[in-house]
């Protein structure tokens, strides 16, 4: 078997080896079975099996409420850029934290259905830091935020108290890598490529009293409040991503759940900055206070000198460190699935590379 590089890509990102394996075992034949779950139909008893346990490891993770719904939806976190503002508008008026692209991205879908104000934005800073001051409107449908940036490296340290109005998340490059109170929230969501499994899943979780309000135009494959009678199934939902979902989550729960990654994360990222800090060549432009701990985003301040080390670091085995195409540089992709040894690798190719580019 060919030796597994270090995969630093923001997504699809790397997953488990162990989780890989065990979906290889289980490919041709589902124990017991007869057949893959890529063969199963979506209503039979052996998949609703599946789909169950899948949904009760993510409510054990994060500690979702009884008064909340989780859904496993198709489109990617990019579909519900539309869907939280045809699900949640009554009066029209919609709050949004600009704090990175995808921040930006949702308030621009958004503008198509509501009055949108942005309540607080780092935009014209280059995305380095998450605003820590809002101007929210009390009378809004919904505030919007993103929890981590991973294009320019950032994050919440704090999640903003909104009052009563709802405030919605969208946690694509950060949900289950640390905790989070769900009751902060009137709405999660999440794409599934970087913390969870393969792209091609949703997922959405939604206070129940936030569901069944939804403008009449809403299509009905966006409709939370249909898609929850229905138990996310009201077309064939992507049963493998699911399933391989379930995977991901048994591994998350085996290794101590939630709180026990958030130490490991913790500790990854801290090698990572660390060597930052103290780097003659290198440099983190993300302000310290909100430095992510997904994503981590490094310069040498020549571009020519970045794509080099991109190549540098591909020969020694890490790949997919090169920045956004919109911003350049670096960046790390440490998700929960990056072992610490991958990090420490890093740590020690980009000494050499220093050493040698002094």
């Amino acid at each position: 078997m060919e030796e597994r590089v270090y995969n630093f890509s923001a997504g699809p990102a790397m997953i488990a080896e162990s989780v890989l394996k065990k979906a290889a075992d289980e490919l041709v034949c589902y124990p017991g079975r007869g057949m893959s779950v890529m063969e199963m139909s979506h209503r039979s008893s052996m998949y609703i099996e599946i789909f169950d346990r899948t949904k009760a490891l993510l409510k054990e993770l994060m500690n979702v409420p009884d008064d909340y719904e989780i859904l496993f939806l198709q489109g990617g976190a990019t579909l519900q850029f539309s869907a939280v503002p045809l699900n949640l508008l009554t009066t029209g008026k919609a709050d949004y934290v600009d704090s990175g692209n995808f921040a930006h991205l949702a308030a621009e879908e958004a503008r198509k259905y509501a009055d949108v104000h942005i309540a607080a934005s780092s935009r014209e800073d280059t995305y380095t830091y998450v605003p820590d001051t809002f101007d929210w409107r009390p009378d809004a449908d919904y505030a919007y935020i993103t929890t981590n940036n991973t294009i320019y490296g950032t994050r919440y340290t704090a999640i903003p108290d909104t009052g009563k109005v709802p405030l919605v998340a969208d946690m694509s490059s950060n949900i289950l890598s640390e905790p989070f109170d769900v009751t902060k929230f009137g709405v999660i969501f999440a794409g599934a490529q970087k913390n969870i499994g393969p792209a091609g899943l949703c997922i959405v979780i939604v206070r129940r009293d936030l569901m069944g309000h939804e403008d009449p135009k809403c299509p009905k494959l966006m409709s939370w409040a249909l898609e929850s009678k229905n138990d996310s199934m009201l077309n064939t939902p992507n049963t493998y991503g699911i399933y391989m979902a379930g995977l991901g989550f048994e591994w998350l729960r085996d290794l101590g759940g939630v709180n026990a990654i958030y130490e490991q994360n913790k500790y990854k990222a801290g090698l990572l900055y660390d060597y930052l800090d103290q780097s003659t060549l290198f440099k983190a432009p993300a302000r310290r206070d909100c430095r992510s701990l997904m994503n981590v985003t490094f310069v040498t301040g020549d571009a020519d000198k970045d794509a080099a080390f991109v190549k540098y670091a591909a020969k020694n085995g890490l790949v997919n460190l090169k920045g956004h195409r919109s911003v350049g540089g670096m960046r790390a992709s440490i998700y929960n699935a990056m072992p610490v040894e991958g990090v420490k690798k890093l740590v020690e190719v980009m000494k050499a590379f220093e050493k040698e580019n002094a």
